[in-house]
């Protein structure tokens, strides 16, 4: 009897990790590049970009970590190739223009991290200078690199998406000007794209 209600418990134990294993590996996917607001079309390739500003909109990437509060302004950026030709996206550069139209750059993944935080000004808690120098940095945190933007080359049917990071607030009026795709074959660099974030 006592082994039968032991291996009843494994088997719960076991369908309960299963379970959250399979939440983890569904991780982040914000949906096709055609169902988003602002978007642009060219040549086959539907380009759409979001900006993810409050708790709410940054949860499903981020979990906790809200990047804005720390001075980092995540803008999602998501492709999709209804063409019939492969795309090269390695010499991809995306810039957020204000409404200004000041042109910023990207931020690559790797090096957010290394950004100071700049919500709390640094304060010595502890009575001996030096002890509170183990805090981690909130922008180390693994999601900022795992959902940045990667994709290499975009196959016809194929979509991709991830993160591009900027240090800037979100500016009422601007966009994100996407350039630098190409096509595999010819070399042949698409028109640039313009898209709104409002």
């Amino acid at each position: 009897m006592r082994w039968r209600v032991k291996i009843l418990a494994l088997a719960c134990v076991s369908i309960t990790v299963a379970a959250g294993a399979d939440n983890k590996s569904e991780g982040f996917r914000p949906g096709a590049a055609s169902t988003f607001a602002n978007k642009q079309t060219q040549k086959g390739l539907v380009v759409a970009a979001a900006v993810y500003q409050s708790d709410e909109e940054t949860k499903p990437a981020f979990g906790k970590l809200n990047p804005n509060k720390y001075g980092v302004l995540p803008v999602l950026l998501v492709m999709e190739n209804t063409g019939s030709e492969v795309l090269r996206l390695a010499n991809l550069e995306v810039r957020y223009v204000d409404s200004r139209r000041r042109k910023i750059s990207s931020i690559p993944a790797g090096e957010v991290r290394y950004l100071t935080p700049v919500d709390k000004p640094k304060v010595a808690r502890a009575p001996i200078p030096g002890l509170n120098r183990g805090k981690k940095n909130p922008l180390a945190a693994e999601e900022i690199e795992t959902r940045a933007f990667a994709a290499k080359m975009l196959p016809p049917g194929e979509s991709a998406h991830g993160f591009f990071y900027f240090s800037s607030g979100h500016d009422s009026g601007a966009m994100l000007l996407v350039t630098g795709i190409e096509e595999a074959a010819s070399g042949k660099e698409l028109f640039y794209i313009e898209i709104p974030l409002e």
